[in-house]
C-alpha cells in the first residue's frame, strides 16, 4: 500500500474533498477532542477493510462509530436504555462512547461479529463538521499503526500512516489526549470498559453506581472495549512504571544501572520530580527526562501522555521508567494508559 496522503485543513472547501472521499469509500484521519480518528463509511464493509490495514488492526477488535446528529444514531442501534439517553443528554458531544445493542445495517467487520456497537458524538467543531458533510456515520479508532501510541497532532498520524491512508485533516493538537470513555449500557449496571476523560465519578453522579471491568486490573481478563485487546500504546523502547513511597530513589538507581550497561534512558516524571531527576542526569549522560505534568493537574498528564512516549521513540531510548498516579478522576485513564504502555511492567520501591 503506498499513495499520496492529502493533508487538508479545517476550511469548508479542503473538508468538502475530505468528505468525497469518505464518501468513495476511503479513509480520512481527523481530528478529535480525544485524539485523530482514522474515518471510512462506517455502513461500508469495503470501505472500514481499509481501516485494519491501514492500521495493521486484527480484525476481531471492534470500531466505534462516530456521528454527528442524535437522529443519525437510529439506522445504528435497534433501542436505546434509559441510562444511555441520560448519557446522551449529559455528554454529548463529548469524550463517551457508548456500547448499544446494533441494527443488521452496522457491518461485522464494525462490530467484530458481536451484536453490539459503540458509538459516540466527538465534542469538536473539524469532526462534527467533516461527519455531516460527508453524511454518512463514520467507523474511526485512533489513527496510529496498531500499537503504536495514539496519535495527537497530524504529524503523529503521518508519523504512522502516511501513504497508507488517503488524506488527513490538520485540526491542531487534540485537547483531552487520552481516548474516550467507553461504557456499555446494554446490562443492569453501567459498565465502564475503558476509562477516558468523562469519568466514573461523573457518570456515578449521574447514573448511580457503575462498574469497572475486571480486564482494567487484571491483564489475564479479555477486555470487551473496542481498542484494547490487544497490546497498545507502546513505546519502541521497554517502559516499567514504578510505584510506591521511594519511586524517585529506585528510578534514579534503575537508570544509573541501565546507564552503565550502554543504554539509552528515558524517564517520565511528575512535574514535582522532574527537577529532582534533572539533577542527578543530563541528555549527555544519556538520560531523556520528560515532565509528564503535576499529580494535582492529571488532565494535563493525560494531554501530554502519548506525545511524551513518541518524543522517547524519537530520541532511540531502550528502557523509560514511569512515574505513576492516583487513579481517581481522569488518573483511572492515565494509570490504564500507562499500564498498557508498560505491558503492565511494575516495580514496586
Amino acid at each position: 500500500m503506498n499513495r499520496e496522503t492529502h493533508v487538508f485543513h479545517t476550511n469548508r472547501e479542503d473538508l468538502e474533498r475530505a468528505a468525497q472521499l469518505l464518501r468513495e469509500g476511503q479513509t480520512v484521519a481527523f481530528p478529535t477532542e480525544t485524539v485523530y480518528g482514522l474515518g471510512a463509511n462506517a455502513l461500508n464493509p469495503e470501505a472500514v477493510k481499509k481501516i485494519y490495514e491501514a492500521k495493521g488492526r486484527p480484525s476481531d477488535n471492534p470500531l466505534i462509530v462516530h456521528i454527528a446528529r442524535l437522529e443519525d444514531i437510529s439506522q445504528l442501534v435497534t433501542h436505546i436504555p434509559e441510562k444511555a439517553k441520560l448519557c446522551m443528554e449529559r455528554f454529548w458531544p463529548g469524550p463517551l462512547t457508548l456500547i448499544l445493542p446494533c441494527t443488521d445495517r452496522v457491518p461485522s467487520a464494525v462490530t467484530a461479529g458481536l451484536d453490539t456497537v459503540g458509538i459516540r458524538m466527538p465534542d469538536h467543531e473539524t469532526a462534527l463538521q467533516l461527519i455531516a458533510l460527508a453524511g454518512i456515520p463514520l467507523a474511526a479508532p485512533s489513527a496510529n499503526s496498531s500499537g503504536r501510541p495514539s496519535p495527537t497532532t497530524a504529524a503523529h498520524v503521518l508519523e504512522d500512516l502516511s501513504g497508507r491512508i488517503a488524506g488527513v485533516v490538520d485540526g491542531g493538537a487534540a485537547g483531552v489526549g487520552v481516548e474516550s470513555t467507553v461504557l456499555d449500557v446494554t446490562g443492569d449496571k453501567p459498565m465502564i470498559l475503558r476509562p477516558g476523560g468523562i469519568t466514573r465519578e461523573m457518570l456515578q453522579e449521574l447514573l448511580g453506581p457503575v462498574g469497572i471491568d475486571p480486564a482494567l486490573s487484571d491483564a489475564g481478563i479479555a477486555p470487551k472495549s473496542p481498542g484494547v485487546k490487544y497490546t497498545h500504546y507502546a513505546p519502541k523502547g521497554t517502559m516499567f512504571l514504578i510505584e510506591g513511597e521511594h519511586d524517585v530513589d529506585k528510578i534514579v538507581e534503575l537508570a544509573r544501572a541501565a546507564r552503565h550497561d550502554g543504554k539509552k534512558v528515558g524517564i517520565l516524571a511528575a512535574a514535582e520530580d522532574a527537577d529532582a531527576f534533572r539533577s542527578v542526569f543530563s541528555e549527555e549522560e544519556g538520560a531523556v527526562i520528560l515532565e509528564a505534568g503535576s499529580r494535582h493537574d492529571l488532565s494535563t498528564v493525560a494531554s501530554r501522555l502519548y506525545d511524551a512516549i513518541r518524543t522517547f521513540d524519537h530520541h532511540g531510548v531502550e528502557l523509560i521508567y514511569a512515574q505513576t498516579y492516583s487513579e481517581e478522576g481522569v488518573g483511572l485513564a492515565v494509570m490504564n494508559r500507562l499500564r498498557k504502555a508498560a505491558g503492565h511492567r511494575v516495580i514496586f520501591s
